[in-house]
């Protein structure tokens, strides 16, 4: 594999160039320029392990979620309540390989890194004009999720990128030219791997994950050496026979049991601990070929990032026959809950409950249903465990709520230090949903069939303000719109949750009353969270809709 390198040339002759390498077969990473204006200034990156490490988030956006915690909670306040309804479009970018964007850009000194499929660019903050490009065939052969060439952005150490790939490689890339620097396969995605989401830097190693939950492989969370890119460890979610769980898992199963780990996870460094989250067990609706719980499925996992040995786990939807993932992200907040003071980790899952746990032991804390349709379960015992209503898949359909999509979903939830309140998207919707019995073919989806849409049922997207102390909804804000948008929220110090709406725009709300102030319409859907990031002292907030990055400041 090669990477070719052009300063300075020519808009016209730069194409001739790259077509004739092209040609060749050779990957181009394109440096437009060594000029970057204001902070842009590529040789200033260098990352350290207590960058990553600081808490709140304030110039720099230093990885999917801002920072280890997940809250998603932005110190910057020069926009604010008094001044938002002010914002302004400054720039947009444009991915032309990609027409579903679900990136979280990265936002270092004034340098914006956006991947989209398997190609990374480098941006120059404050006017999206592209520093350099990183350019990588999409994959062939490939299925389902892993099939649409989904990528979620980057991790950064020093001053080297690293980004998962379609076909589940890990690469790692100077961030200050685009070089390649290695390349390695850490799935073998003949046997139906993908990779989706962003690594997660902890200390010296890179953790990552896989896809294809659905699609019939064996889930784990790896760790490579940041220097070399050697493996360090690799916790595997389905366990072989003879360890513990493995009862659910007859024959050779737990080679097809899916528990994929396709989201980025968080990191207490006080503890530290990582907690990574594991997808819904493999095939997804017929529960007679794997008895018993399932595990590591639909989990939270705290491990050890030293040694990926397994601190405790909690499972939230144990025998999972809905398709419940619980990848959504795990936010560690210290916080009073019940007049005391906690290390939480809180999560508003799929299966239609919010989560509270002590992070430092697992133990389960409460759980409170967010939806109004909420069929699948009576309640959550004191245990945590699910009190079910006896429902499942069946050949002649069976309606159940929430439906497949889940009652929220991957798109990113927020913590607000001021207002003391989690914000996420939910999705009232019920759905029927079907089972045909099938066995695992390699290079075939693995549903054992799936679910659809009822007719005249509605569905609706909520915006939601979960307190925990009182463990009630604060404010409820309904959307407008056709219920598929999966757009994140981001809470700021200046009173504001900015998200993807429903209706294809952008939009800030009051973070203590859930009042409308202001929205901008990208006239595209929304598959990605938003970020904000300062550039000499002026904030901004970004956030992709379809095939655009758009960023936003006041005049």
């Amino acid at each position: 594999m090669w990477s070719v390198f052009y300063y300075g040339l020519t808009a016209k002759r730069m194409r001739t160039r790259l077509r004739e390498f092209a040609l060749a077969g050779v990957v181009a990473v394109v440096a437009l320029s060594q000029k970057v204006s204001g902070e842009a200034v590529l040789g200033a990156i260098d990352v350290q392990p207590s960058d990553l490490a600081a808490e709140p988030l304030a110039a720099n956006w230093l990885s999917y979620n801002g920072d280890y915690s997940g809250k998603r909670y932005s110190s910057l306040n020069e926009i604010n309540l008094s001044n938002v309804a002010q914002l302004r479009a400054q720039w947009v970018f444009h991915a032309e390989n990609s027409d579903r964007l679900e990136v979280t850009p990265v936002a270092v000194n004034g340098v914006m890194f956006v991947t989209a499929a398997n190609d990374t660019f480098a941006l120059d903050a404050r006017t999206g004009r592209t520093i350099w490009h990183h350019s990588r065939p999409i994959s062939e052969g490939l299925i389902d999720d892993a099939s649409r060439h989904i990528s979620r952005g980057v991790g950064i150490l020093g001053s080297r990128l690293y980004r998962l790939t379609d076909n589940a490689h890990l690469l790692c890339l100077d961030a200050r030219s685009g070089h390649l620097i290695w390349d390695i396969a850490y799935a073998d995605w003949n046997r139906n791997y993908g990779a989706t989401s962003a690594p997660l830097v902890v200390k010296n190693k890179v953790i990552v994950g896989t896809s294809g939950g659905d699609d019939g492989v064996r889930g784990f969370v790896a760790a490579y050496d940041a220097a070399t890119g050697k493996l360090a460890w690799r916790f595997w979610t389905i366990p072989a026979p003879s360890e513990f769980g493995a009862e659910s898992w007859p024959g050779d199963s737990y080679l097809h049991g899916g528990g994929t780990t396709w989201m980025s996870g968080t990191y207490d460094p006080e503890l530290n601990t990582l907690f990574w989250t594991t997808s819904n067990p493999s095939p997804d609706f017929d529960g007679a070929v794997r008895p018993g719980d399932d595990l590591y499925t639909n989990c939270v996992l705290a491990l050890d990032p030293d040694s990926g040995k397994l601190k405790w786990y909690f499972q939230f939807t144990p025998h999972d026959l809905f398709d419940y993932d619980a990848t959504e992200t795990p936010m560690l907040i210290d916080a009073v809950y019940k007049g005391e003071q906690h290390k939480l980790l809180v999560q508003a899952n799929r299966n239609g409950f919010v989560y509270l746990l002590d992070r430092t032991s697992g133990k389960f804390l409460s759980a409170v249903p967010f939806l109004e349709k909420l069929t699948w379960a009576a309640s959550i015992d004191a245990n945590g465990r699910p009190v079910g209503r006896g429902l499942r898949p069946s050949v002649e359909g069976t309606r159940i709520c929430p439906g497949f999509a889940g009652g929220t979903n991957w798109h990113s939830p927020s913590y607000s230090e001021s207002t003391h309140l989690v914000y996420f998207l939910a999705l009232e919707e019920c759905e029927t949903f079907f089972l045909r019995p099938q066995k695992f073919k390699e290079g075939e989806t693995y549903y054992s069939t799936g679910a659809k849409r009822i007719p005249g049922e509605t569905s609706k997207k909520i915006l939601l303000a979960y307190d925990m102390n009182t463990q009630s909804f604060a404010w409820k804000y309904p959307q407008v719109g056709h219920a598929h948008s999966s757009g994140g929220t981001m809470a700021t110090a200046g009173g504001l949750v900015f998200f993807g709406d429903d209706a294809d725009s952008f939009e800030a709300v009051d973070a203590q009353t859930g009042k409308p102030l202001w929205h901008f319409n990208t006239g595209q859907d929304f598959s990605a969270s938003p970020m904000s990031y300062a550039v000499q002292g002026k904030q901004y907030v970004s956030i992709a809709a379809g095939s655009d990055i758009f960023s936003f400041s006041l005049p």
